[in-house]
């Protein structure tokens, strides 16, 4: 969730561009293999896995390491597995629809569906608009480091709750004068989900995205639910002092919520946001939301390579390869899915909760080497 995306501004900084604009041969090795390899070699995850979609709607997965470091197991090819902050683009895409239908506004303060529950120090939903929520400039506090105990001790926090933890933190900013990722804004874009539409959150994103784009492996657990559902691989989370990485793959997501809660496979997130970026005949979104989708705040002062848009990141890789996506870190998986405006996407995921920038820089690269060869 935060720290992940915190990692990606990291990798801002210090990432060097990765050479691979060319296709893979039989002198060269396959770069997203390579990439693969990197997590598992370099950044310790006991496995990784892939896919990448081409143009021609075929296509590739991927496997390295173990799907269980203690019994060796392999590696399921597309399993499933918890994709943390990427369900914001899920829960983005569903505001978005509703914005097209008329039943909320960006530009409309929190407040509007929310009255009188957004109130804290230096925080006022009057002041905050629904578009700064999306786009992380509402200068809301995040509550990521209070639930992380209560997700891996598999304890339900229902939103209201995670909201109140929230609460307690001083504002960042005053909304809208600069960028902070803070989970609490999709928090507080779920709720207004519900509100607008009168229905929980998880059945808005079954029926409006994946339901739509036919993702069957995709879903968003229900309370209390701590296992995942199908073939997956165990996921882990690095231990101090070089203590062995703890099996983590059975928590309780709930707190992350429309934040970070979802499942999926990396097949099912290439058809997500290759579906989110086409142009003609899009299945979710109307043109002019299409539009404020890709309407974009710069992330970091001076740096042009990555700008925020509403629930989804421009990343331009290099002058000829532009891509748009997101990361995400939950206890037991790291992954970075994206894609290209001519229907290319890519997918990643390493089975160890990223702790370093290195290892988000690693697996935005992996992706990059998926979208930016040809």
């Amino acid at each position: 969730m935060r720290k992940r995306l915190a990692l990606t501004t990291l990798a801002v900084a210090t990432a060097v561009t990765a050479g691979v604009a060319a296709p893979a041969s039989a002198a060269r090795p396959d770069p997203v293999r390579q990439g693969l390899e990197t997590l598992v070699d370099s950044d310790h995850a006991p496995g990784a896995l892939a896919s990448v979609l081409d143009g021609k709607g075929r296509f590739r997965t991927y496997t390295a390491g173990v799907g269980d470091r203690d019994t060796h197991a392999k590696m399921p090819r597309n399993g499933q597995v918890r994709i943390g902050s990427v369900t914001k683009s899920f829960t983005a895409a569903v505001v978005l629809q509703l914005v097209g239908e008329g039943k909320i506004s960006l530009n409309k303060p929190v407040d509007t569906y929310l009255p009188g529950l957004v109130r804290g120090k230096g925080i006022d939903g009057k002041r905050i608009t629904v578009r700064q929520l999306l786009q992380h400039t509402s200068g809301l506090p995040d509550f990521e480091d209070d639930v992380t105990s209560g997700i891996l001790e598999r304890r339900y926090l229902s939103p209201r709750d995670a909201l109140d933890i929230a609460l307690k933190h001083k504002a960042v900013f005053k909304p809208g004068k600069k960028w902070s990722y803070s989970n609490t804004n999709y928090l507080l874009a779920g709720l207004i989900v519900e509100r607008a539409t009168g229905r929980p959150l998880a059945e808005q994103i079954d029926k409006r995205v994946i339901q739509k784009l036919g993702l069957r492996h995709t879903y968003f657990p229900a309370p209390g639910e701590t296992a995942i559902r199908e073939r997956h691989p165990q996921g882990y989370r690095p231990e101090p002092k070089g203590a062995p990485a703890r099996d983590v793959t059975g928590i309780d997501p709930s707190a992350a919520w429309a934040a970070g809660a979802m499942v999926s496979t990396n097949s099912d997130l290439n058809r997500f946001f290759s579906a989110l970026l086409k142009d003609d005949g899009n299945p979710l979104l109307k043109k002019a939301q299409r539009k404020q989708l890709r309407t974009t705040v710069a992330m970091k002062k001076g740096n042009s390579r990555y700008a925020m848009g509403l629930g989804i990141m421009r990343v331009k890789q290099s002058d000829t390869c532009v891509f748009w996506g997101h990361s995400g870190g939950i206890p037991g998986f790291g992954t970075w899915s994206g894609a290209t405006d001519d229907g290319r996407a890519a997918s990643v995921t390493m089975t160890l909760e990223p702790k370093t920038g290195e290892a988000v820089e690693h697996l935005e690269k992996t992706v990059a080497a998926g979208l930016c060869r040809r």
